[in-house]
């Protein structure tokens, strides 16, 4: 299967994305820093079942939606076909 981190990464993004919160404002929430959550997102970090509980938390979901791999699959493959190229930073001259 895919690997527990990515699935668990790729649910934490679903899930903020319904709740329409920015990856700051969810951060703030859930009491770890911007650039915490968004090595989370990516499925870069081993959580703990504490973090998993504050994430479900603070999402309004249970814990066992952020493990579940059939979401987040069909999360990746929705990301792969619609993803909006990304602004470009206007570069100071």
């Amino acid at each position: 299967g895919m690997d527990i981190r990515k699935v668990f990464g790729h649910n934490m993004r679903r899930v903020r994305l319904a709740a329409g919160l920015s990856q700051e404002a969810a951060a703030e929430i859930i009491g770890v820093g911007r650039a915490h959550a968004g090595s989370m997102e990516r499925g870069q970090q081993n959580v703990t079942i504490l973090i998993l509980w504050q994430v479900a938390q603070a999402f309004g979901c249970r814990a066992a939606d952020l493990l579940d791999e059939a979401a987040a699959r069909a999360f990746a493959a929705s990301l792969t076909t619609t993803k909006a190229p990304r602004k470009r930073r206007r570069v100071a001259r």
